[in-house]
């Protein structure tokens, strides 16, 4: 049970490490990345629920004590967010084990659903990050620990094919991230845009609101560059192709998401070698340089 976005692609990697069974239920929102990614496992989806969206988590809740009315399950597992926080706890009560294992993108503490978790009655509750466990929050380890940078290729001059993806986190738009990358191409560079809800006429190349996961998964494969927000469905996207992604940060302040938590992960990586940070005001030259030059790969990665 998650949202959809990077939370969903935090679970696939968990079921990777816990192979569920085949009949298990995934509880997520119905956008092009879940059906491309849960095309052949059993679905239901739920409406969208916002961040901090009371109403919508309830209406989720009510679509979970439907299924367990005729439906029983070994244990439930989440990474948020608001979708599960009626839903989870209600999962627990019911006597079903519940696992609550904080987002990646929390690299200095839980979010308000964890939080929330946390006070729940017979929900345990799992952190990605040693700097913050406690007993309450046991580490187990992370989905990108294993992960290291190794050069690729030598740089390049000329035209450069450029992705950029800016998720599909509703209602919050991203122009400063468009602005940035705009200013930093080269003459002969060939980009693709997914904006989500960031709509603009002003751009070259191809423009999508939404791209499916293997159409967005090809497009990335082929780009010397990918400029991508730091949500984490997106970078663990990126690493998996061997990616080196340049992370452009949403900002609160900016009207560009609920909160900062972005910048937590998105710090994490940088410091890990595994990103580079989009630069809103200045240049991204060295940004795309080592984008295009340097990849990442998987060494033993520790998974909760």
């Amino acid at each position: 049970m998650t949202s959809a976005g990077g939370h969903l692609s935090e679970v696939l990697k968990i079921d990777d490490a816990i192979s569920s069974h085949e009949d298990s239920l995934w509880v997520t929102f119905d956008t092009p990345q879940a059906q491309s990614l849960l095309a052949d496992r059993r679905v239901s989806f739920v409406d969208y629920v916002a961040p901090r969206d009371v109403a919508g988590s309830i209406v989720a809740w009510r679509r979970v004590r439907e299924i367990l009315k005729t439906e029983k399950f070994d244990a439930c597992i989440s990474t948020g967010a608001a979708v599960a926080a009626f839903a989870l706890p209600y999962v627990a009560l019911r006597g079903t084990p519940a696992f609550f294992v904080e987002s990646l993108a929390r690299a200095t503490g839980p979010s308000a659903t964890g939080r929330i978790m946390r006070a729940a009655p017979r929900v345990r509750t799992l952190s990605q990050y040693e700097s913050w466990a406690t007993t309450s929050w046991p580490f187990q380890g992370s989905i990108v620990d294993g992960w290291e940078p190794h050069e690729t290729r030598t740089s390049q001059d000329g035209g450069r094919k450029i992705l950029v993806t800016l998720g599909t986190i509703r209602p919050y738009r991203f122009d400063r991230a468009v602005d940035a990358v705009l200013r930093s191409l080269r003459a002969g560079d060939d980009v693709v845009w997914q904006l989500g809800a960031t709509t603009r006429d002003d751009l070259p190349g191809d423009v999508h609101s939404e791209l499916g996961f293997h159409e967005l998964t090809q497009l990335a494969s082929e780009a010397d560059v990918v400029v991508s927000h730091a949500g984490v469905g997106s970078l663990l996207q990126m690493l998996e192709l061997g990616k080196l992604p340049v992370l452009a940060v949403r900002s609160s302040r900016h009207g560009e998401h609920v909160d900062d938590h972005q910048s937590q992960i998105a710090v994490e990586m940088a410091d890990r070698g595994l990103a580079r940070l989009l630069d809103f005001s200045g240049s991204n030259e060295q940004n795309f340089e080592t984008a295009s030059t340097i990849g990442v790969s998987p060494t033993t990665p520790s998974r909760p």
